[in-house]
């Protein structure tokens, strides 16, 4: 086993020479070309044009009327946070199947998450539970919606989109609108995807991406706030820029952030987005793939997309059935980093990660199981039909040697 393949992984990192990567950048544009121009000009730092070109494009691409640029898809949340009117002491709904930068940016603002379960069709947040809850287990007082079980405000929804798929938006933002609460997409995954139609990211009040190195287009690091917003993108874009009153001025009345991407990542964006409908459709021809390769493997589910959804399959997930299969996920994951192919199993369910141990959870099961039995497979934009059928005969090889003869009748 290599060393690259003992050491812990990052997602979006260079891999070992002879090694699939899990999910890497795809440079194939003028990334070159406006980075030099950067330092020709010397517009290095947090702004200057390839800052107001990324995040006209981006809210182009989505549709929505402002977009901000910031240092990271966590700053995104935390922003997006205090702009849509989260308090301390307020309480959030969030998906428990997902990565913990949103349950974090929830408590950065002294805010509390409380975990909705994933379903188990489309492995995204319960929208029913999220509806069952508001209806069953709070109630109006003074003009607020109240969790009666701690007897604080809830705020607002923030649904994670993961993998890829969207969300199923129309009943969260129904119940919404008739409690009153914001809505704040977690897009970070999901850049391209559509829901009925309608660009994921631009259906909430708020919503926030991220260019991280794994993300379907990157800025090596990076987010972005989009919304219609015009009050919450001035105060995102003022919370980002360290909340400076006065243009000329240093005069503050608030405590703010240094949340300002750099021209040098925004130039990387900027000629990663237009190559991000190429980027699309060879995840497209990546799921079709894995769909063909591995749909006959006994104990293998693949990844579910709705009737309603246009999913990018930003990493191509499958469940692994221990007993159909032969050997469970983590077990598949160690079988192929030996070969040299780097996998990942998806999150800890966020209600039961010890640094969020004294938030509420409605349900969390479907998550649990997900988490045990999900493995993601590499997904990178430039594998090819041949990586795919690479990965996939390492994995039929696997059945093949762990299966009993009645498990694969």
């Amino acid at each position: 086993m290599t060393e690259a393949i003992r050491q812990p992984f990052e997602p979006g990192a260079a891999a070992a020479e002879g090694v699939i990567p899990l999910c890497v950048p795809e440079v194939r544009g003028r990334e070159w070309e406006y980075i030099k121009e950067c330092l020709d000009t010397n517009w290095v730092s947090s702004v200057g044009p390839f800052v107001d070109r990324f995040e006209r494009g981006i809210a182009d691409y989505v549709g929505a009327r402002f977009a901000v640029a910031t240092t990271s898809g966590t700053a995104a949340l935390h922003v997006s946070l205090l702009a849509a009117g989260v308090e301390p002491h307020d309480e959030v709904l969030v998906s428990t199947l997902a990565f913990i930068a949103p349950a974090n940016a929830i408590r950065y603002v002294g805010a509390w998450p409380v975990f909705i379960d994933a379903d188990s069709v489309t492995w995204q947040m319960d929208v029913h539970r999220v509806v069952e809850f508001l209806k069953q287990a709070c109630c109006w007082r003074d003009g607020a919606l109240i969790n009666v079980s701690t007897g604080r405000r809830v705020r607002a929804l923030l649904p994670v989109h993961i993998l890829g798929h969207p969300v199923d938006m129309d009943p969260l933002l129904e119940v919404a609108r008739e409690y009153q609460l914001a809505v704040i997409e977690d897009a970070a995954e999901c850049l391209g995807a559509r829901y009925k139609g309608i660009p994921v990211g631009h259906l909430g009040d708020i919503s926030c991406l991220s260019f991280n190195g794994n993300k379907i287009i990157t800025t090596g690091g990076g987010g972005m706030v989009v919304t219609d917003n015009q009050d919450w993108a001035s105060r995102v874009r003022y919370l980002t820029t360290q909340g400076k009153d006065d243009p000329i001025e240093y005069v503050h009345s608030n405590v703010a952030f240094n949340y300002r991407l750099s021209n040098i990542q925004a130039a990387m964006g900027c000629a990663q987005l237009e190559h991000l409908d190429e980027y699309i459709a060879a995840k497209l021809q990546i799921a079709q793939a894995y769909r063909q390769a591995l749909g006959c493997i006994p104990g293998i589910t693949l990844m579910p997309e709705a009737p309603w959804a246009f999913s990018t399959f930003w990493l191509y997930t499958v469940l692994v059935d221990r007993e159909r299969f032969g050997i469970g996920s983590r077990k598949l994951l160690e079988e192929l980093a030996a070969a040299g192919v780097q996998t990942r199993p998806l999150w800890q369910p966020l209600h039961l990660s010890n640094a969020h141990r004294n938030s509420s959870s409605c349900g969390g099961r479907v998550a649990e199981v997900l988490n045990q039995d999900a493995l993601s497979l590499p997904s990178s934009v430039g594998l090819g039909v041949d990586g795919v059928f690479k990965v996939a005969e390492l994995i039929r090889r696997g059945c093949r040697t762990y299966c009993t003869p009645t498990s694969i009748a």
